[in-house]
């Protein structure tokens, strides 16, 4: 098998709201006061917008009541000590609370900054502030700040957001009611874990980060999550060695394809040879043989008669692909139950998920799941809706349930296990969102454990791979983009990516 290297060294750190809050105030205990890492955020945030937006004049910054609205006036002393026309827009329920905030407040009077009530628009501003809210929030806004919000995304303005979009769960990338669209979006102190999966997506724009030199203040501090882009992937699976031969480099085994659904079951097949599996065999229904074959000579086909028996192809097989196209009737739950007493490593998508929250049941050491928040909600009894409402949580809960890997797909794919801490892989486009999709995953990661990766890496690379190709196949647009789209793209990352 190829020698891998482990998942344990990679990605950048991630972090949720309480080692945020601890890290602050250790920040703050350093420098004696608070406010002077305010000033720093302030001045961090005025550096960015400078860099982002260098021709801007007119600035409008909509502050809350809390520290987040405290490093807002902040930026907007700057802006207008500048020469800038910037201002401060407010509600009168939004008047500075913590004693941060006030002493901004006050320094921004003091330097002739003008405050003024919000009614319903931002005048002639050529750029909006979001300094409403900031890590705390976790809740549904108010009515008030609903109204500036809707106001804020219908402006038509590019709009910086500091630290978090507000409405945005920094923790779960949830929005429980409404929540900025930002343009940009500048992280403080140290990258959020929710701005990286589910709603964040849509409402942060590009990241940014200021770490106000906490950087060693970090080195205690528990990582909620680890990110993976595309910088992890190179060197994670190694060249194989000059005298490899098919046997080296594993055996998958695709089990799926029932009547009409042939088209899955030979995309996970395809996926697994491009990804590096010496061997890929298909089981199938018998009427799709002859097209599988002529679409994919190099994989080995076999028609399987219902009552049939896997036996002569699990005793070659070092991973089974289980569940693309495999169908919930008589044929595919065979098949499935077939798989899963194999004890063989398995990998479980689309049907074979859905059969297993039909009754639930112990699974195979380093069985690897995986669901997309529909599929998961049904393993757990939930709604898709509160899946994504937590989408940290629900990953967590499943690998607990099972004992097992998961992959919970979507914006910001999770990759969670017993003992682990999650990963997230920062690759993929909406263009992915498409039927096949998730075949073409289970067929990388299948590949990845045949070829030796112990299963949370062979997750955590799999679906990296996965959605790096994905970007790298829609450079020429995301709507239009197709599974086989990617197998070329497959193929070249897995192998270290373009020659430079």
């Amino acid at each position: 098998m190829d020698a891998v290297s482990s998942a344990n060294a990679r990605g950048t750190p991630l972090y949720d709201g309480a080692a945020l809050r601890a890290l602050e105030a250790e920040m703050a205990a350093r420098l004696g006061d608070g406010f002077a890492l305010m000033a720093r955020a302030g001045q961090a945030a005025w550096r960015e917008l400078l860099a982002r937006w260098p021709d801007v004049q007119r600035i409008v910054v909509v502050c809350g009541p809390g520290n987040n609205g405290g490093d807002g006036y902040e930026l907007c002393r700057l802006a207008h000590q500048s020469g800038r026309d910037a201002r401060v827009l407010r509600i009168e329920a939004h008047a500075p609370r913590s004693e941060l905030a006030q002493r901004a407040c006050e320094a921004y009077r003091e330097a002739g900054g003008r405050i003024k009530a919000f009614s319903d628009g931002f005048g002639r501003a050529q750029l909006v502030v979001d300094a409403l809210f900031g890590i705390g929030l976790s809740r549904e806004p108010d009515a008030d700040a609903a109204r500036i919000i809707d106001a804020i995304n219908a402006s038509g303005l590019p709009v910086f957001s500091l630290d978090v979009p507000s409405g945005l769960d920094a923790d779960r990338g949830s929005a429980p009611g409404r929540v900025v669209h930002a343009t940009h979006t500048l992280q403080l102190l140290a990258p959020h874990a929710g701005l990286y999966t589910g709603a964040a997506a849509r409402c942060a724009g590009t990241l940014g980060l200021a770490t106000l030199e906490a950087d060693d203040a970090l080195a205690d501090a528990p990582v909620m999550a680890y990110r993976l882009d595309r910088d992890d992937l190179p060197g994670w699976i190694a060249p194989r060695a000059r005298d490899a031969h098919k046997g080296d480099n594993g055996h998958v085994l695709c089990v799926g394809g029932d009547t009409g659904k042939g088209g899955a079951v030979i995309l996970a097949a395809e996926a697994a040879l491009r990804c590096g599996a010496g061997l890929a065999s298909v089981a199938t229904r018998p009427v799709h043989v002859p097209a599988l074959l002529a679409r994919r000579p190099e994989a080995m086909v076999h028609g399987i008669e219902p009552g049939g028996s896997l036996q002569p192809l699990l005793a070659l097989a070092d991973v089974i692909a289980l569940g693309p196209g495999l169908g919930q009737g008589e044929w595919g739950a065979a098949l499935y139950e077939q798989a899963l007493a194999a004890a063989i490593p398995l990998v479980l998508d689309a049907d074979a998920l859905n059969l297993l929250a039909r009754r639930t049941r112990v699974l195979p050491a380093g069985t690897i799941l995986t669901p997309h928040p529909g599929e998961a909600a049904r393993l757990l009894g939930f709604t898709a809706a509160e899946v994504q409402a937590n989408r940290f949580a629900a990953a967590r809960l499943l690998a607990e349930m099972f004992g097992c890997v998961v992959v919970l797909k979507g914006a910001g794919t999770l990759v969670a296990a017993p003992e682990q801490v999650p990963r997230v892989i920062a690759a993929g486009n909406p263009g992915m969102a498409v039927g096949g999709m998730g075949d073409l995953l289970t067929g990388c990661i299948a590949a990845l454990r045949a070829q030796g990766f112990p299963a949370f890496a062979s997750a955590c690379c799999g679906a990296l791979l996965h959605g790096i190709a994905g970007d790298a196949a829609a450079q020429v647009g995301e709507r239009g983009l197709l599974p086989s789209d990617l197998l070329d793209p497959l193929r070249t990352w897995a192998n270290g990516g373009p020659p430079a």
